[in-house]
């Protein structure tokens, strides 16, 4: 594993690009590469065991080892953070310290089990339950967004070694709508139908939606039904430093993390600029 990452210059240069968060960054990249290998030796497998939480949401070994392998790495090297991560128990005590991983160690799980490869590994850090950290990788193709507070948002395509900065459209007219493959809600659904400047819809699972918005391939996503802190924290920080805004869809305000409650009870919406924030009255 070491020998891939010293061929990685832009990985090895990341404290003169990144700054006072190049440690955690690194950290974050290297977990969340950890954690797509276990996933991918998992959803190469011929048949693997799906069980169901609570909530009827799937789980499967692939979402043990993932969270296992980031909590235990973050862990060892940034001890005094705490942690949030969706297959872990949830310690209370992350609510008295400033800083806190976010962690969803395979979000899109039921793309998992569908085997359409629209699913994801999240790493955030908050400070103050504000993202400043976000890494999403994609472990079927290994596609890589990053990004840290003030230093813009980053993408390393499929099968290439180099990362390149990307931005948020500038479009206000014929938007690209994004919307979840599995949990589209009626509300959404009549909404999209229903406003003219909203040419084109797109479906994907998990964070890939706001990773659209981030590239400028889309301008649009809104969210109307629950999620958890963890599906979204390293997404806000993408969307906020490729120059987009993403905030609660009934207060407008910020997202915040590392909350009481960590379940999204308001939805959120995702924009290329403030001028598409749509009514959703329209």
């Amino acid at each position: 594993m070491a020998t891939v990452f010293q061929q990685e210059r832009w990985l090895i240069d990341m404290n003169k690009s990144q700054g006072k968060l190049a440690d955690e960054l690194r950290a974050a990249i290297i977990a969340g590469r950890e954690a797509s290998q276990e996933i991918m030796a998992v959803y190469e497998k011929n048949d693997f065991a799906v069980d169901y939480k609570e909530d009827d949401s799937p789980l499967t070994e692939a979402d043990r080892r993932a969270n296992e392998v980031i909590v235990k790495s973050l862990q060892k090297k940034f001890p005094r953070y705490a942690i949030l991560a969706e297959e872990s128990s949830d310690d209370k005590t992350r609510l008295d310290k400033d800083w806190c991983w976010i962690i969803d160690p395979l979000d899109g799980t039921k793309e998992f089990v569908k085997r359409n490869g629209e699913f994801t590994v999240n790493i955030a850090l908050v400070y103050r339950q504000k993202p400043v950290l976000g890494v999403i990788n994609v472990p079927v193709t290994g596609e890589l967004y990053y990004a840290a507070k003030g230093r813009g948002a980053r993408y390393r395509p499929e099968k290439e070694t180099a990362c390149r900065e990307i931005a948020v459209s500038d479009k206000v007219d014929d938007l690209r709508a994004v919307k979840s493959r599995s949990h589209a809600s009626e509300e959404l659904n009549q909404l999209l139908n229903n406003t003219a400047r909203i040419t084109e819809v797109k479906e994907r699972g998990s964070s890939l939606k706001g990773c659209l918005i981030a590239r400028g391939e889309a301008e649009i996503y809104y969210r109307f039904n629950p999620t958890m802190e963890w599906d979204v924290a390293a997404m806000d920080c993408i969307i906020r430093e490729a120059g987009g805004i993403m905030r609660n869809l009934k207060t407008g305000e910020r997202m915040k993390y590392n909350r009481e409650n960590s379940v999204n009870e308001d939805g959120f919406y995702v924009v290329n600029r403030e001028e598409n924030a749509l009514n959703t009255s329209e």
